[in-house]
């Protein structure tokens, strides 16, 4: 099965939003065994939507929109599908009803214009929206599928979850399709591709690997594709290869895999201190709070992270941190001693067990021929009276070099631990 999506909306074209729809919808189908063969964006006109379907019906099996289903009267996608397809418009009662529930729960008053959004077309197949006011809808007609999502993302992901996928499964068995992840930190795209050469080199025709990078991290997702229809059988026997494949891969290079599929590095070193009972803290300076703000987008953080000091200032770091004097005239703020001593005060200033200290030039000014922008310091010392310090040297780019601090500090405590 073959789909092609497409995103309505001028907020989409101007920059005003980014569309994530069609990331998550892509890998929502693809791990089915369906296969996106086309993106697209249309403006909220009629000729725009009508033209963009019919592109869109070209190429594909399946069109999934998103987008222009709202009260408003910009909103014409629903008028659109309507002509397209021959239907008038219908009030259905149970449609208004769930959207009045849902006021009522909210505690706000309906506006009159929400009634607009129980008129829908009389040949779709209503798609019932549990976590919004827009119905989904279903089309099918000469041989192809149309569907009509919201494109608030949650209301589109819902739909998709309940609704959409397991239709389409059930009219499109579709060829099994198995990926695993590998999540690595540390080393470039390049560097690891040399190392896993002759892994990459025995795979089977029927797994592919893809190199996924990011700042300071590459995914390595594995890809197996099965023969035949897809069935619970032939998928387990597929999910069995694939893994002993991304089993095989993991023991190439243990030492820069961090975690599998979505986990994230802060999810990974949260888990690490929570099964060792261990508090853990950091002591912030050119990163300003970054990784205490990594931690803390992990639900539930408050069981291992203390909090952080943030000590931008010379005379903070001595202050609060305890940095000697002489430290910081003799080698500096960006020095392994200003950061070594930076991480054993903040185990006191925090009451920590692992405390992670970085400072660093993020720039783009305030480099010296000794210390260009983006060289960073970070150390991270524990209460067995260990305490390692690592240099690195990142580029001009601010963002980037505090983004890299984050990510490398982190490895650092996960190596730590």
């Amino acid at each position: 099965m073959t789909a092609h999506l497409l995103t309505i909306g001028d907020e989409i074209l101007i920059g005003q939003i980014i569309d994530t729809n069609s990331a998550w919808m892509s890998r929502e189908l693809n791990l089915r065994g369906f296969r996106v063969v086309g993106k697209s964006s249309v403006s909220d006109t009629r000729e725009a939507i009508t033209e963009g379907i019919r592109h869109a019906a070209a190429q594909a099996d399946v069109v999934i929109m998103t987008g222009g289903l709202g009260p408003t009267k910009d909103d014409v996608t629903k008028k659109t599908l309507c002509t397209l397809f021959d239907s008038g418009l219908v009030f259905h009662q149970d449609v208004y009803d769930r959207i009045a529930a849902y006021f009522e729960k909210i505690g706000r008053p309906m506006p009159e214009s929400v009634r607009e959004q129980a008129m829908l077309p009389e040949r779709a197949l209503i798609l019932t929206n549990k976590v919004g006011t827009a119905s989904g809808m279903w089309f099918d007609s000469a041989g192809k599928i149309y569907i009509s999502l919201p494109g608030v993302p949650f209301e589109m992901e819902y739909l998709m979850t309940a609704e959409v996928l397991p239709r389409l499964q059930a009219r499109f068995p579709g060829r099994p399709i198995v990926h695993r992840t590998l999540l690595t930190v540390g080393a470039g795209e390049s560097a690891i591709a040399q190392r896993i050469e002759a892994f990459e080199s025995a795979l089977p025709p029927h797994i592919r690997l893809a190199y996924l990078p990011a700042l300071g991290q590459v995914r390595l997702r594995l890809t197996g594709w099965g023969a035949g229809t897809r069935s619970a059988e032939s998928l387990a026997v597929l999910e069995q290869e694939v893994e002993a494949q991304a089993a095989v891969l993991a023991g190439v290079i243990p030492e820069i895999i961090f975690g599998r599929e979505n986990e994230t590095l802060e999810q990974v070193v949260g888990r690490m201190l929570q099964a060792r009972g261990l508090q853990f803290g950091t002591a912030e300076s050119c990163t300003g709070g970054y990784v205490a703000h990594l931690m803390t987008t992990v639900p539930g953080s408050s069981a291992y992270f203390r909090g952080a000091v943030v000590a931008y200032s010379n005379d903070l770091k001595m202050q609060l941190l305890g940095v000697p004097e002489q430290t910081l005239l003799e080698q500096g703020a960006v020095s392994e001693g200003a950061v070594r001593a930076m991480a054993i005060g903040a185990l006191d200033a925090l009451g920590v067990d692992v405390a992670l200290s970085i400072s660093g030039i993020a720039g783009p000014d305030g480099g010296t021929p000794d210390k260009p922008v983006g060289t960073v310091w970070m150390a991270v010392a524990d209460r067995r009276g260990g305490v390692t310090a690592v240099k690195h040297i990142f580029g001009r780019d601010r963002a980037k070099n505090i983004h890299l601090a984050g990510v490398y500090g982190l490895d650092l405590v996960r190596k730590n631990l």
